[in-house]
């Protein structure tokens, strides 16, 4: 038996059990999707529901704050990971500690930092009140809103700071590996640093950073419990809006979820293929 056999069937029984739960899970939700519950006498097949969704206003709404909150969130963690990397790439001293505290998010759960920002950063919050006790504000509530805010700051905070790291080591590892030949080569030649990192370093690290910000996207895109706490009742994410519709009393409001369900999914699906796109692209590959 080859290596590659043997991997296969090592791999299988887990596959398996995968590919069951997720594509039976996924069919189970496109039939929903289109009104087909017999179970509450709905058995003919039909796009209302998707219909429904696309002229819901609220919809659109969560939309749009779902991929403002996935955006930023994406663009900081890229930006923020690079600099952090380029920065702990220098020797300074208490470097050991700084990796330490710089790594530590990566541990620590999602919950844990969204019910400490909660504490922190709500007008109710510590720092609103260690500000009010200072005799920065003359009451709690004028400090500013960073949580349950119209922008979604207080989740954008947390996935920032949950995922820096983890892109940032990321590049860390790529920035160390390849050493400083390259960069000393490019200012032998008359670059500048701009140019250096513009050119030298950024195409280097760019196949390593569009795999981790995909899935930095794409978890923000179907998170629900950091929105959950964090977020306005109104409009919310769509993975909150579902789930609301999907736990209504009314089982006639299911197909709707499951339509936003789908569209979800469907949407990464699509993000993946353009990442794939990207990568190749990047890597000089067809």
């Amino acid at each position: 038996m080859t290596n590659r056999a043997r991997v296969s069937l090592l791999l299988a029984p887990s596959l398996i059990i995968l590919c069951v739960l997720f594509f039976g899970g996924f069919l189970l939700g496109i039939m929903q999707s289109l009104n087909y519950m017999p179970m509450i006498g709905l058995d003919s097949p039909n796009f209302e529901a998707y219909k429904m969704m696309f002229t819901d206003e609220q919809f659109f709404q969560s939309l749009l704050l779902t991929l403002w909150i996935s955006i930023v969130t994406t663009v900081l963690v890229i930006v923020l990971s690079i600099v952090s990397a380029l920065a702990l790439r220098n020797t300074f001293v208490g470097k050991r500690l700084v990796n330490f505290l710089y790594q530590f998010p990566i541990t620590v759960p999602y919950v844990v930092i969204t019910i400490g920002t909660l504490f922190l950063f709500s007008q109710s919050g510590s720092v609103a009140r260690i500000a009010y006790n200072m005799g920065i504000i003359s009451d709690q509530s004028m400090f500013p809103e960073l949580v349950n805010d119209k922008f979604g700051l207080g989740i954008i905070f947390v996935y920032v700071w949950k995922q820096v790291p983890f892109i940032g080591v990321i590049v860390l590892s790529i920035l160390q590996s390849m050493g400083n030949n390259f960069e000393e080569l490019a200012r032998s030649l008359g670059a500048n640093k701009w140019q250096s990192f513009r050119h030298v370093l950024l195409p280097i690290i760019i196949p390593g950073i569009l795999p981790a910000s995909i899935i930095t996207f794409a978890y923000t895109f179907g998170s629900y419990e950091v929105p959950f706490l964090l977020g306005r009742p109104y409009p919310a994410v769509l993975s909150i809006l579902a789930y609301r519709l999907y736990d209504n009393v009314d089982l006639n409001a299911r197909p709707e979820a499951m339509a936003m369900a789908v569209f979800m999914t469907a949407f990464l699906v699509v993000l993946v293929f353009l990442y794939k796109k990207l990568l190749n692209k990047a890597s000089g590959r067809d």
